[in-house]
């Protein structure tokens, strides 16, 4: 393993935060949420911060916070076990057509994606009638969860009137995407980025809510109300626990049902057969995991963070339009064997939209068949940070495996 490449943040009255973001700039308010987060009582021996960490709500994107008896609903966020997932097909780019559109437009009819609210035209998913219209797959992964779904809502009835079924083997909003890519063999690959959609959305609003009620005597005394937790023992941290590993395994399945139709939309378009198991990572980006660490059992929250244990296979990818990567984990113990889950917003939404002009985006876009319209200006390249500053400052971290670059990008 090469030299350590972080820089530690101290003397904010808490644990150390240990910063792999050499060469890449970190704004402020994301210090700050740093420092906020490592001034809990629960987090034990320090903060991580990836190269892509910033400003989230609640606690920074990019950060990965090991906490002793306890979890925050607010580090792991609303877009519980959102990630990735990739597979190489065996497909190279000679048998590509050389008009992309007919692939992008194949993929589009086959993923819903966009806001979504019924099953026809591009912006589609299940809400009325969903047992009647859910596809097959949809209902033979919901079969898997629905036993264990109904005991969640027995405990918030709340959360049973949420799009889930509905939501199953869609693709969503925001930086959601669907790619494909050629790696530096010109091979073929398929990859999406996606998560548990609305019901993780709800399953984490209503935690967060409850752990800042739960600690209405004590949240004066927190770095911030956002930074509530659930103790062990506590009413609330087993089913939080439970709800949690839920919406994690629906978030995977939800990649594995739209990467198999995404994967039957291109042998549509494309005459020759392939298969698609040559190589394949499913792993998430937001969520929970019971480690050890330094000696002692953990809540390892990575938010916006990837494992790389040793030898651990995962995805980093770049903006709409920049390359992306398939890397293997060097197990590095400093990061908590995390490194980042891309490349991370350098702007915010309102201000990308504000200072990125149509005529930037057709130019860093010009290589990818995707949309050019101003709607995914938010998305543009030019409103997330280098990707190979990134890579960069976590060479101590992941050793790059496969270096892919889209060829057709599908946004919600």
């Amino acid at each position: 393993m090469s030299e350590n490449l972080f820089n530690v943040l101290e003397g904010h009255g808490g644990v150390p935060v240990k910063m792999w973001t050499r060469g890449v700039p970190v704004e402020d308010d994301a210090m700050r949420q740093l420092a906020q987060l490592s001034r809990l009582p629960i987090v034990w021996p320090h903060v991580a911060a990836m190269p892509d960490v910033h400003v989230g709500i609640g606690a920074t994107v990019g950060s990965v916070v090991p906490t002793r008896h306890a979890i925050v609903p607010a580090a792991v966020g609303v877009d519980i076990g959102c990630g990735m997932i990739a597979t190489r097909t065996s497909l190279t780019a000679s048998d590509l057509p050389d008009n992309l559109s007919g692939v992008r437009s194949a993929i589009e009819a086959a993923v819903p994606h966009g806001r979504t609210s019924n099953r026809s035209g591009n912006h589609n998913a299940r809400d009325k009638g969903a047992w009647e219209n859910a596809p097959r797959a949809a209902l033979t992964a919901w079969a898997g969860l629905e036993q264990d779904f109904g005991r969640i809502c027995a405990a918030h009835g709340r959360l049973k009137h949420t799009n889930n079924l509905n939501h199953l083997g869609t693709l969503g909003t925001g930086n959601h995407f669907v790619e494909l890519c050629l790696d530096q063999q010109q091979s073929v690959w398929m990859m999406l980025h996606s998560g548990s959609r609305g019901i993780g959305n709800a399953i984490g609003k209503h935690y967060i809510e409850l752990a800042q009620a739960d600690m209405r005597n004590h949240i004066a005394n927190l770095p911030h109300r956002d930074l509530a937790y659930f103790e062990e023992g506590s009413p609330h941290f087993d089913q939080y626990v439970f709800a949690l590993d839920w919406a994690q395994r629906f978030a995977k399945a939800n990649r594995e049902i739209m990467m198999v139709n995404a994967l039957a939309a291109l042998s549509k378009v494309i005459p020759k057969p392939f298969t698609a198991s040559e190589e394949a990572v499913n792993c998430h980006h937001n969520y929970v995991q019971k480690e050890t660490h330094f000696g002692e059992q953990l809540y390892v929250t990575r938010k916006g963070a990837v494992s790389a244990q040793k030898g651990q296979l995962g995805i980093i990818p770049g903006s709409m339009g920049a390359k992306s990567f398939i890397v293997r984990g060097l197990g590095n113990p400093e990061s908590l064997c995390s490194c980042s889950h891309g490349a991370g917003r350098v702007m915010s939404r309102t201000k990308a939209k504000a200072l990125i002009s149509m005529a930037q985006h057709l130019a860093d876009t010009a290589h990818v068949e995707c949309r050019k319209d101003e709607h995914v200006i938010d998305e543009s390249p030019r409103a997330y940070k280098s990707i190979d500053a990134v890579m960069a400052a976590q060479s101590d971290l992941v050793e790059i495996v496969h270096t892919l670059r889209q060829v057709v990008c599908v946004k919600g």
